[in-house]
C-alpha cells in the first residue's frame, strides 16, 4: 500500500487521505483508553465477583492488578511496540496493540468468577490486565508517532493534537457506557451480577473493529526512506545515542502527566468526598469538564502551529504552577455543581497546553529510526512514576490529614516542568522529523 505524501504541497485528495489516516491513527487509541477506564469506571460492580474479602490471597492480588498490571507493564509496552514501530513499521505496531487490548478485554468480559473457579479468576484477571497495560503502554509511543508523520509540517501539532482528543474521548465513551447501564438499561443488582461484562464486550468489539480498520492504514514516508537508507531501527543501542532527548521527554511528562491523571482520574474521589455532591452530580461535572477538555486540544495544537511548541508548554508551565492550588483550594469548597464545573474547566485551560501538543513535542526530538522508541520508553517510565501515583499520594496525603500537601506537589511538578520548558529549544523550529538516524 503506498505512502502518504507529508510535504506541504499537497492535493485535496492528499488532504482527504491525510484526515482518514489522522482518524484511524488515532481511533484505536480512543478503543484502548475506553478499556482502561472501563476497568476503573465498573470495578465497583466486578470487584466481589474476583476479590472476595474472605480471601486474603485474593485480596492482594486485587492490590497487584490495580497497581502492576495497569503501570509497571506500560514501559515495556513502550520498549516492545516502540521496537516493533521502528523496526516493522507503524502499521504493523499499531495494528498489534489494539489487537492485544482486544484480547485483554474479552478475557474480563469471559472469565469466570472466584465462586466458580476459585483463586484462579484473580489470577486471569491480572493477566489480562497484564496484556492490557502493554498494550496502553505501547499505543502511546506508536500513535504519537504515527499521527506526527502523516501530519504535513504545516498543521503538525493540530492534527498530532487528536491522540489526545481520542485518549479523553475514550473516557468519555466509559462514563457514558457506565450512564446508560446505571440509569437506563440495568438494575444495581445486574449489574454487579452479569451487566458489568457489557462494557467489556463493547471494549472488544470496538478493538476488533479498529483492527480490521488499520489493515488500510498507509506507512508513512519517514518510515518508508529510513527503511530503503538501511539504517539500524528500533535499537536501544541506538536510543541511548540521544541521552539528552530521552532526558527532555521525561521533563517534557513529568508536570503534565501529574495534572492530567489529577482532574481526571482523581476528580472524580476528590469531587465526590471534598464537595458534597452527589454520585451523579460528581459524574455530570467529571463528564462535562471532559468534553470542555476535548474541543481545547485542537485549538492548542492549531495555535502551536502559529507561535511554536514553546510558548504553549511555557503557558502550561506558568499558569499550572501559579493557578494549581488556588483552583484546588477553591473546588474543595465548592457547593455546587456549576461552580465544581467552571473550576474544573478553568484547570483545563492551562492543562491543555501540555496534553495537546505534547505527542508531537516529543516525536519532533527524535529521527525516524528510534522515533517510536523514543517517545514510548521515557513517556511510560515517567507516566508510571508521575502520572499514576498522583491519586495514591493525594489519597496518602489527605489520609495522613495534609490534603494541601498534593495541591503544592503537584505545584512543583509542574513548576520542574516548567524549567524544562524554559530551557529546551522550540521543536517546531528544530525538528529532527527529517532525520533518519
Amino acid at each position: 500500500m503506498s505512502a502518504i505524501d507529508t510535504s506541504n504541497d499537497f492535493t485535496s485528495a492528499d488532504v482527504r487521505k491525510r484526515v482518514r489516516m489522522i482518524f484511524i491513527g488515532s481511533a484505536g487509541n480512543l478503543v484502548e483508553w475506553y478499556d482502561f477506564y472501563a476497568y476503573t469506571a465498573f470495578a465497583l460492580y466486578f470487584a466481589p465477583a474476583f476479590f472476595p474479602k474472605s480471601d486474603p490471597v485474593a485480596q492482594q492480588l486485587d492490590a497487584a492488578v490495580l497497581f502492576a498490571a495497569t503501570f509497571l507493564m506500560r514501559p515495556l509496552g513502550g520498549w516492545l511496540f516502540g521496537y516493533l514501530a521502528d523496526r516493522y513499521g507503524r502499521k504493523f505496531s499499531l495494528t498489534l496493540s489494539v489487537v492485544c487490548m482486544c484480547a485483554g478485554s474479552l478475557i474480563i468480559a469471559v472469565t469466570p468468577t472466584y465462586a466458580t473457579i476459585g483463586a484462579a479468576a484473580p489470577i486471569i484477571l491480572a493477566i489480562a490486565r497484564v496484556i492490557e497495560g502493554l498494550s496502553l503502554g505501547g499505543e502511546y509511543g506508536s500513535s504519537a508517532t504515527y499521527l506526527t508523520e502523516v501530519a504535513g509540517e504545516k498543521h503538525r501539532g493540530f492534527y498530532s493534537s487528536f491522540q489526545y482528543v481520542t485518549l479523553i474521548g475514550g473516557q468519555l465513551t466509559a462514563i457514558l457506557v457506565l450512564l446508560i447501564l446505571q440509569y437506563v438499561v440495568l438494575t444495581e443488582a445486574q449489574l454487579k451480577d452479569w451487566g458489568w461484562r457489557i462494557p467489556f464486550f463493547i471494549g472488544a468489539g470496538l478493538a476488533v473493529f479498529v483492527a480490521f480498520m488499520r489493515r488500510e492504514l498507509h506507512e508513512t514516508d519517514a518510515f518508508l526512506a529510513a527503511q530503503k537508507a538501511g539504517v539500524t531501527r528500533g535499537t536501544i543501542r541506538e536510543l541511548l545515542k540521544f541521552p539528552r532527548e530521552l532526558l527532555l521527554v521525561v521533563g517534557l511528562t513529568a508536570g503534565g502527566t501529574a495534572a492530567f491523571y489529577t482532574f481526571t482520574t482523581y476528580m472524580q474521589t476528590f469531587v465526590r468526598l471534598s464537595t458534597g455532591l452527589s454520585p451523579t452530580e460528581t459524574t455530570l461535572v467529571i463528564f462535562g469538564t471532559l468534553i470542555f477538555a476535548t474541543l481545547l486540544q485542537p485549538l492548542y495544537g492549531a495555535i502551536s502551529d502559529r507561535v511554536g511548541r514553546k510558548p504553549v508548554l511555557m503557558f502550561f508551565g506558568i499558569v499550572g504552577t501559579l493557578a494549581t492550588v488556588p483552583i484546588l483550594m477553591t473546588l474543595r469548597a465548592a457547593g455546587s455543581p456549576l461552580v465544581a464545573f467552571v473550576l474544573i474547566c478553568a484547570a483545563w485551560v492551562f492543562t491543555a497546553g501540555y496534553t495537546s501538543i505534547n505527542a508531537v513535542v516529543k516525536a519532533e526530538l527524535f529521527p525516524t529510526n528510534v522515533r517510536a522508541l523514543g517517545v514510548g520508553i521515557p513517556y511510560a517510565l515517567t507516566v508510571s512514576i508521575f502520572g499514576g501515583t498522583a491519586p495514591a499520594i493525594a489519597h496518602a496525603f489527605k489520609s495522613a490529614g495534609h490534603e494541601d500537601w498534593f495541591f503544592y506537589y503537584l505545584a512543583g511538578i509542574i513548576f520542574l516542568s516548567f524549567v524544562v520548558y524554559m530551557t529546551m529549544r522550540d521543536t517546531k523550529h528544530a525538528s529532527a522529523m527529517h532525520r533518519h538516524a
